[in-house]
């Protein structure tokens, strides 16, 4: 390392202001920074000094978010092997499951970083690290047999639009993964959803075996059909847990989802109130529709909402992105509860579109700084009622 040090502060010149390559100094930081600490020093003012900068903050979602991505690889051969018919040993599912997703993964982060690092260059700013986790998180909440193109352009968009127009990183206001599966499932409906997308190979029919369903639990059951599982029996919570069920390549492993949920809150980097209020939320709003019991998603059982679809991995990785989530302490249960409440109401009162999470995160990144806001007043006419009342005493 000392040796790459040296080769690093060697070639450093060049790239500084008056070298040969300083149109090129946003990109040179971005690496050095990727390799090693900043040594840049604040120079006036009063600062709040932390060990957990950005970068380390990044990381250490990206490490909560492997035990999720390493299932869905997994479970992507297994989900293979079901639909043709053969039985394969857990690391010949995991190296099939890896084989195709990978490659998401690689066009996500060549992509995305490539479209940061243009327009770092082009304003002439350092390269942020905020990218680290929306680069994994795209390929996560998208169906494995998504065209590797699809990826490539929903990643630009989610870049831009998502971010950039909004000032970069901190300063967007939706949170860019799911804006980039927002903008697929829009532009491109039929890779989407549906059977056929859920499960590799099924699109094209490669071998699949006869009667086989690529459908997910939600899927089944807003047309009204009993939820099975892919080997045609009825789908046990313990199935929905596990995440041996079809769905995106992250969002099936209750299990794994609640390992890097732990992992988060332990380190103080997720906020586990928006946790605790985003399932408050759908368990509240499940119940109320379990009383009324009109269609087949009314009649789930409110705790089986939670691990269905990506309710809870929006509510460990996606509503608490500290960016474009509510920042105050009551904000955040307010914030919470309603992302939870609306996407059980979308997931059931809206048939043709089964998975209400997306929707009801956007939707409340929106809201979150309007929240924050009358969080905020509350606070300071409750303060000034005290001292009026403190001052009312004194006088007395």
């Amino acid at each position: 390392m000392n040796s790459l040090r040296r080769f690093v502060d060697k070639i450093k010149p060049n790239f500084e202001k008056g070298g040969r390559f300083a149109y090129l100094q946003s990109t040179f930081e971005a690496f050095e920074t990727f390799l090693f600490v900043p040594d840049t020093v604040t120079k006036k003012g009063v600062h709040i000094r932390d060990a957990m900068d950005m970068k380390r903050t990044m990381i250490v979602v990206v490490i909560a978010l492997l035990p999720a991505l390493l299932f869905g690889m997994w479970n992507t051969g297994f989900q293979n092997s079901l639909a043709i018919g053969i039985e394969r040993a857990l690391l010949e599912n995991f190296w099939f499951g890896f084989l195709k997703v990978f490659p998401i993964l690689v066009v996500s982060y060549v992509v995305g970083l490539g479209t940061e690092f243009i327009f770092a260059q082009i304003r002439g700013h350092e390269v942020n690290e905020g990218y680290l986790v929306s680069g994994i998180l795209i390929p996560m909440v998208l169906p494995v047999d998504i065209p590797l193109w699809m990826v490539a352009v929903a990643t630009i968009f989610a870049v831009i639009i998502g971010k950039e127009v909004f000032g970069g990183t901190g300063m967007n206001i939706l949170n860019p993964a799911l804006t980039a599966r927002a903008f697929l499932f829009f532009a491109y409906p039929t890779h989407m959803s549906g059977d056929l997308v859920w499960i590799k190979g099924l699109m094209k029919g490669e071998g699949i075996i006869d009667g086989f369903s690529g459908a997910t639990a939600l899927g089944q059951a807003a047309i009204m059909e009993p939820i099975l599982n892919t080997s045609g029996n009825a789908m046990s919570a313990m199935d929905m847990f596990i995440g041996t069920i079809p769905g995106s390549i992250g969002e099936t492993s209750g299990l794994a989802i609640l390992i890097g949920a732990l992992f988060l809150v332990f380190t103080g980097v997720g906020s586990w109130k928006i946790m605790l209020s985003v399932f408050a939320g759908g368990a509240f709003m499940g119940l109320i529709l379990n009383a009324f019991g009109e269609n087949a998603l009314m009649d789930i059982p409110f705790w089986h909402h939670l691990m269905l679809g990506g309710f809870a991995f929006g509510a460990v990785f996606m509503a608490t992105d500290p960016v474009s989530a509510a920042q105050t302490g009551r904000g955040k249960w307010i914030y919470g509860f309603l992302i939870g409440f609306m996407a059980i109401i979308i997931r059931v009162l809206n048939p043709a579109f089964p998975e209400g999470v997306m929707l009801a995160i956007l939707l409340m990144n929106v809201f979150a700084p309007l929240i924050d806001h009358y969080v905020i007043e509350s606070h300071i006419k409750r303060r000034l009622r005290r001292a009026r009342v403190s001052t009312n005493e004194n006088s007395i």
